[in-house]
């Protein structure tokens, strides 16, 4: 096998080993070395042999060829200290000589390369001969909890994460004594999946996928006794090629230890490509639980709510937490005001027999110690220490200057991991300007911005993480003959475009993280760093980050200004938004609002991430340009969105979706979206165009389109995915306080089907066939069904001015009324079907999975929903018939132009239109309605108008079963000479 060199700083990121220091308190001659903790390439070490891994991987960076990405997995010397440390823990100097007696001081280490250890004082030394043996990278076990109280119940919670990527792995983990776990007491967690007990492993969803995918389960598990009775977990045929955090995380309830002292607990695996290759099960696959009499388990226990409302005892009372055992009784809580010197009782609320405390009335901005003190039993003595910070926390006191010209990064993050190693608190970015290039977020930690705070990006943010898989294939899109994306099947990186599969280049990145906040009513700005275009990845390394915030496979996350619960809404003559107060006056005070601007590809990009809550933000206030979608929600459940006021971007403001990009696809349920307001060249609400799993349960209320270039509310399934049950102003959010309204949108609705499969396992094949008289020569998917679109009510929405006038970019001021160029379209409904066999040249060779040719849109209400169109169509555009939607389409464009002004709708069964109006100011003499394909429809109480030089007002091409009930139609204008619509 061909091995290729790489280099260790890409191997490092890979396997995230910890940088050791060699220099250590203590000197002394010693030469002998052993296995460092953290070591992850290191297989033994014998008198005077130092054993090491040698093998190989997969991993591609975004400049890797397509055909260069299989790389060593050996280290260099460089990195050879990290995996090593004194046995004496004194200060040793390290050499590698070369084979030939060179000094060696980078490049691979080899066979028969040679290490000399020798003392600090030059006086001893050592000689290792270096051997490699083929091993897979080690990798790394963790603890959430290191420490645990005796004889206390308590959840065990264990990280492993694989060393380096491979399908099919098997993973062993080694429980020492006293661990008991069972199919129903432990739950496994696999790349982010979600929990599931070990009994349900085996039935536990992969995902949506096609029937090319090579994988059935998520895993297997076995769990088998040792000698010694201790435990062994087992899993089996585990695709550990996407790398989303932890491997594997375990959990292990109503543990009780009986006995004090250290257990050991060892993890190893196995890989199954490019070769095959064990871990040694050493180093940093190695963890220890300590279990102690004292309580070790004292925690601060936080309020999670995703509603950030600050009070005047928000950060003057804590509450804290410790597992219950019979034999703790009558803890006293201790406080300390000076780092742990001096300590004194604390008056609180205490639980003994729930294990909880509470302390109030703490003074403000202290930073506090705090302890539990049980006098008497088994567990007597003092707790573990807490640390509390009664107040918001100012970076600028902990290293960063806002001073707009130094870098803050760093200081920022080691701020945040110092409030996270407390337990958690609020990071204040007072007045000032801080430049940043990623901020890695971390659980607990809170971001808060004053109204004169600025976080600002800077060039050179992290790199677009290494991968198993070249996304080369699929980089910006997907044009209706390419079939690069679905070249392989297993490759997740190629089912959607750069923007979502990486996620490291970014502002600001949190991955398998709870309780986040981003908050305050400061500004946050790409200021021009952040690209938002497809070809960023050809950009210089310094510039590829494309998103603001990025959130993945996390738990609790707010975004957004201070909480305000009154409606936002817009002022026509003001362009502004505004707080509807409660005696309904205007409040255009924006001070409580977060403010984002030039967010780059996304503002947030949200991925599996659920209990999410946006609010009061004010997107492009100063500055409009590098803007592109706002909010995309890829496979988030439980999502709230309020009070949004967008001044123009260039794509989507509120998108929910579901991909590939984690490597598995994620159902996306429960939505609940009010108040959005703004202009945008692409979509202000949008499902899709991502639609790799099912997306459902979707409450919009009161939008505002200011101007939108594609539809102002917009569903598209495009990948096989069920999407039902979405309502628009039905008040499932809350009351309704005005009706939704749009201007300047080309189609006001774009409802549509089409089969572009872009998730694991599909296939495609290239055909030629005949559509309407057009020949079209395209990619038709063969084996992933066609989605369905269902239960869907529109409702109360008042439409005009329907052309494209979206003001994104800027050159004709904030809108130019239209004047006949503009690309107008009708509202659309549009299913899918495939061509019929006879219209295929050599006929069409495949079925689809449930034998269905044509994907019907079903159940969809428009009520109370009135439409005028700028009109001036002749009648020959009667005869359009516009083409299915092929693969890589999902746009109005797409549709050309429509054959009628009102309702365009094809592939429908079960459309219903009531108590609605359909109307133009220049005479159109289209249809007022076309159906083709709609089997059941149901027409009443409607107004149209009949230009003079067409007859008919709904026109039905094969379509039945259709209903009229007071349908009302003018001639030719408005108001004239109304008649009833016979039946």
């Amino acid at each position: 096998m061909n091995r290729l060199k790489t280099l260790s700083l890409i191997l490092l990121t890979l396997t995230t080993v910890p940088s050791f220091a060699l220099k250590t308190k203590k000197d002394g001659p010693s030469v002998e070395i052993e296995i460092s903790r953290t070591a992850t390439h290191v297989v033994r070490i014998t008198n005077d042999t130092l054993v090491l891994i040698s093998g190989s991987t997969y991993l591609f960076t975004v400049d890797t060829p397509e055909d260069k990405g299989l790389v060593s997995t050996q280290i260099g010397v460089q990195q050879l200290p990290q995996q090593l440390r004194a046995k004496d823990a004194s200060v040793q100097t390290y050499r590698v000589m070369a084979r030939d007696g060179s000094v060696k001081t980078e490049g691979e280490l080899l066979n028969g390369d040679k290490l000399v250890v020798s003392s600090a004082d030059g006086k001893s030394s050592k000689t290792y001969y270096i051997a490699l043996k083929p091993m897979a990278v080690g990798g790394q076990l963790n603890l959430q909890q290191k420490n645990m109280t005796l004889n206390t119940r308590a959840e065990l919670t264990l990280y492993f994460t694989a060393g380096q990527r491979t399908p099919n792995a098997t993973v062993s983990i080694f429980l020492p004594r006293g661990i008991q776990p069972t199919l129903e007491n432990t739950t496994v967690n696999v790349i982010g999946r979600g929990d599931v007990k070990l009994k349900d492993l085996a039935t536990q969803s992969i995902g949506r996928v096609g029937s090319n995918y090579s994988y059935s389960k998520v895993g297997s598990v076995n769990i088998t006794a040792a000698a010694n009775g201790a435990a062994i977990l087992s899993f089996n045929n585990l695709d550990l090629r996407p790398a989303n955090g932890p491997d594997l995380k375990i959990v292990i309830s109503g543990v009780k230890l009986e006995t004090a002292g250290a257990y050991t607990f060892k993890a190893s695996y196995t890989t199954n490509k490019p070769e095959i290759l064990t871990s040694a099960g050493i180093g940093a696959e190695t963890a220890t639980l300590n279990v102690t009499s004292n309580v070790s388990d004292f925690e601060r226990v936080l309020n999670k709510d995703i509603q950030y409302k600050e009070t005047a005892d928000s950060y003057t009372t804590a509450n804290f937490s410790w597992g219950v055992n019979n034999n703790i009784q009558n803890p006293a809580l201790m406080q300390s005001l000076d780092h742990g010197k001096n300590w004194k009782s604390l008056p609180a609320k205490i639980d003994s027999k729930k294990g909880f405390a509470t302390v109030t009335g703490l003074q403000p901005n202290k930073l506090y110690h705090f302890k539990l003190i049980v006098k008497d039993g088994p567990n007597k003595g003092s707790s573990n220490v807490l640390k509390f910070y009664s107040g918001k926390m100012d970076v600028k006191s902990l290293g960063a200057k806002g001073d707009g010209k130094q870098d803050d990064t760093q200081a920022i993050n080691e701020a945040i991991a110092t409030i996270n190693d407390m337990g958690g608190g609020t990071l204040l970015f007072s007045s000032g300007t801080y430049n940043v290039r990623t901020v890695h977020l971390k659980s607990n930690v809170y971001l808060f911005l004053n109204k004169d705070a600025t976080i600002k990006a800077i060039k050179g943010a992290d790199a677009p993480e290494p991968t198993w898989f070249s996304d080369k294939k699929y980089r910006s899109g997907l044009s209706p003959t390419a079939p690069g994306p679905y070249a392989d099947p297993e490759n997740y990186m190629t089912k959607q475009d750069v923007g979502h599969h990486y996620f490291r280049n970014t502002m600001f990145f949190g991955e398998r993280l709870d309780n986040v906040k981003i908050i305050g009513r400061g500004l946050i700005t790409g200021d021009g760093n952040l690209v938002n275009g497809d070809g960023v990845m050809n950009n210089t390394p310094d510039n590829r980050a494309d998103k603001m915030f990025t959130l993945k496979l996390c738990t609790n996350l707010e975004i957004g200004g201070i909480y305000h619960p009154e409606d936002l809404w817009y002022d026509e003559s003001k362009d502004e938004p505004y707080y509807i107060q409660k005696d309904g006056s205007k409040s255009f005070d924006h001070d409580n609002m977060l403010k984002i601007e030039r967010g780059g590809h996304f503002a947030l990009l949200a991925t599996g991430t659920d209990h999410i809550n946006v609010h009061d933000t004010y997107f492009a206030k100063y500055n409009t340009t590098n803007a592109r979608d706002i909010y995309d929600f890829m496979g988030c459940n439980n999502v709230t969105v309020t009070n949004i006021y967008s001044k123009v971007s260039s794509d989507d403001i509120v998108k929910p979706g579901s991909d590939c990009a984690l490597g598995f696809t994620r159902p996306a349920r429960n939505y609940k979206v009010r108040n959005i307001i703004g202009d945008t060249n692409c979509n202000l609400f949008q499902i899709g165009s991502e639609t790799a799993d099912d997306i459902k349960d979707i409450c919009v209320d009161n939008i505002y389109v200011l101007g939108a270039n594609k539809a102002g509310f917009s569903i598209s399934t495009n990948d096989g995915a069920h999407i039902s049950d979405i309502h628009l102003n039905c008040g499932h959010t809350g009351k309704l306080h005005s009706r939704s309204k749009m201007f300047r949108t080309r189609a006001p609705f774009f409802i549509s089907i089409s089969n572009r499969a872009r998730i694991l396992g599909a296939t495609v094949g290239r055909y030629v066939f005949m559509e309407n008289g057009i020949k079209h020569d395209e990619l038709l998917v063969q084996n992933v069904n066609i989605g369905k679109v269902e239960n869907i009510i529109l409702n109360g929405i008042d439409i005009a001015e329907v052309y494209s006038g979206s003001s994104y970019g800027g050159k004709n001021g904030r809108w130019k009324a239209y004047d006949g160029k503009q690309e107008k379209a009708t509202p659309i409904v549009a299913g899918y079907k495939l061509p019929d066999p006879e219209t295929v040249t050599g006929g069409l060779n495949f079925k689809l999975p449930n034998g269905l040719h044509t994907g019907y849109i079903k159940n969809i209400v428009f009520n109370d929903v009135h439409v005028l169109v700028k009109g001036g169509n002749a009648a020959a555009d009667t005869a359009n018939l516009a083409p299915e939607l092929g693969v890589g389409q999902y746009n109005v464009a797409n549709l050309k132009v429509q054959p009628s002004y009102g309702i365009w709708a094809r592939h429908v069964s079960g459309l219903t239109v009531k108590n609605s109006t359909f109307n133009y100011e220049k005479r159109d003499s289209r249809y007022g309605i076309f159906l083709d394909d709609v089997l059941g429809a149901r027409f009443s109480a409607l107004k149209l108008v009949r230009a003079k030089d067409n007859a008919t007002v709904i026109k039905l091409k094969n379509s039945s079963d259709v209903a009229i009930e007071d349908v009302v139609y003018f001639n030719d204008e408005w108001g004239k000479l109304p008649l009833k619509l016979a039946q």
